[in-house]
């Protein structure tokens, strides 16, 4: 916890870290298929998540034998995702009131994210933290993924501050490799979707968290 409070900045994972979101994908696609008529199957999460979206797209097509065009598809997904991040996403648990209590101490902060903007702004909004934070970088501008620390670079680097002077939260070992390998203090934060690498991601952590109300 010292090395903790000793940071300038605090760059923040989204989904499964700040936002209890992991489940709207599987409600995006049981919500897809349930408007024609088709019960989601227990195998079909598993085969998707291995594909690129437009290789989902096509994939789906063809199993259910669909008329959508793989374009119209996918703007049907996007859009179902784009209403759950507005209204029905919410923190997690002392999230609010840890980053209220950040910036009374005069900490920067901000969003390091694989998540589009066009979901992640609306569902910051919506939750009352999109102020809390001065800083926003996507892996898409950063050119590479969390297994890299570029897009943790670069939100430090847009709060004005370097890689030591910062921790990052995340709840994957993907990202909290990625920030470790940057130079980031790293804090690990448990959702129930990474329970399987819950071992892993405590093991790669400086610190690990259950929630943010341990930190208050």
């Amino acid at each position: 916890m010292e090395r903790l409070a000793q940071k300038k900045g605090m760059i923040f994972d989204l989904d499964g870290t700040l936002l209890d979101s992991m489940w709207i994908w599987d409600e995006v696609d049981r919500r897809f298929l349930a408007k024609r008529g088709i019960a989601l199957p227990p195998d079909y999460m598993e085969a998707v998540n291995a594909l690129e979206f437009s290789q989902a797209a096509a994939y789906t097509i063809s199993r259910f034998a669909l008329e959508d065009s793989p374009a119209a598809l996918i703007r049907e997904w996007t859009e179902l995702s784009r209403q759950a991040y507005a209204c029905e996403i919410r923190l997690k648990p002392g999230a609010k009131a840890y980053l209220a209590r950040l910036r009374q101490n005069g900490i920067r902060l901000g969003v390091a994210t694989s998540s589009a903007r066009e979901l992640f702004v609306p569902a910051l909004k919506n939750n009352g933290i999109y102020d809390c934070f001065t800083a926003f970088a996507t892996t898409k501008e950063a050119g590479k993924g969390k297994d890299f620390p570029d897009v943790y670079c670069l939100a430090a680097r847009r709060l004005g501050l370097g890689p030591s002077e910062c921790a990052v939260f995340e709840d994957t070992l993907t990202g909290l490799k990625g920030a470790a390998a940057g130079g980031f203090l790293t804090v690990g934060v448990y959702d129930a979707f990474s329970t399987a690498a819950q071992a892993a991601v405590m093991q790669a952590s400086n610190l690990y968290i259950k929630d943010f109300l341990e930190l208050i």
